[in-house]
């Protein structure tokens, strides 16, 4: 049975991640640490719930352990990449955007705004592991939906890594591997996994946890994904521009004849 209470106590769990997250952030003026945690305060509002909900149903292992690989996975690539670098330019943007007082402001800006999405996405997995139904086709069906997305996302992740580590020049592309068929297949593969987790919880009996997949679904397409990264591309890298006319921005597809020569802007991943 799933436990409103718990799921309230959850969110207060989780926004006081935020705060010290935020701290942390204060004294390093650097915000680009939300990056590291966001995956890790997904996976803690769930194991908060599990600590303070009466009910667990039978797919709780699994659900644990699904979203422990994504987000530790996911936690330790991002800080990996991040070490020694200066503040992501997107937090640089919102930064200059919204002084003065901008260690105040991002508070609730970045760390609260973030700490409650997560909650709102974990809200799948939580309903899951409420469930008391038997596992059945659908949650065979979620897992391989999961398993898949995690392939494009580690794939691309580790592609993306080797490349940048490997390039000649800055008048490189990465359009072989998964970056041939999309521009961006880690955050398709992140899209996937959490349309799996979805079907679990489908399966569960809780169909109306749609919102939380089709949010993060939106997230990718229009917000912190896709738009954010694309949207000074062109007129940074005009090059830029012959990649799009040919790769798909988010779902994989065969990919266009180039019009022009190789493009020269590295696909990043926030």
């Amino acid at each position: 049975m799933f436990d409103v209470t718990s799921w309230g106590y959850s969110l207060a769990a989780v926004l006081v991640v935020a705060v010290a997250a935020w701290l942390v952030s204060v004294v390093r003026r650097d915000v680009s640490i939300v990056d590291s945690l966001w995956s890790l305060m997904i996976l803690f509002c769930l194991l908060a719930y599990l600590a303070l909900a009466e009910y667990h149903g039978p797919r709780t292992a699994m659900l644990v352990a699904l979203l422990a690989v994504w987000a530790l996975r996911l936690s330790l690539y991002i800080t990996i990449r991040n070490h020694g670098e200066p503040e992501d330019r997107r937090y640089r943007a919102i930064r200059e955007n919204n002084q003065p007082y901008f260690e105040w402001k991002s508070l609730y800006i970045v760390f609260l705004f973030q700490g409650f999405l997560a909650w709102v996405i974990c809200l799948p997995a939580v309903a899951a592991v409420s469930g008391q139904a038997s596992p059945g086709p659908l949650d065979f069906a979620g897992v391989a939906l999961w398993l898949t997305g995690m392939i494009f996302e580690v794939v691309g992740d580790y592609q993306l890594s080797r490349f940048r580590r490997n390039k000649r020049s800055e008048n490189e592309v990465l359009d072989t591997g998964l970056w041939r068929y999309t521009r961006h297949p880690n955050y398709f593969g992140e899209a996937l996994l959490w349309w799996g987790i979805y079907l679990i919880a489908l399966s569960a009996g809780a169909w109306w946890t749609i919102i939380a997949p089709l949010l993060m679904t939106f997230l990718l397409l229009k917000v912190s994904g896709v738009v954010m990264l694309e949207k000074d591309i062109a007129g940074r890298r005009p090059a830029y521009r012959d990649y799009i006319r040919r790769t798909n921005a988010f779902f994989p597809g065969r990919p266009g004849k180039a019009s022009g020569q190789a493009t020269s802007e590295l696909p990043e991943r926030g």
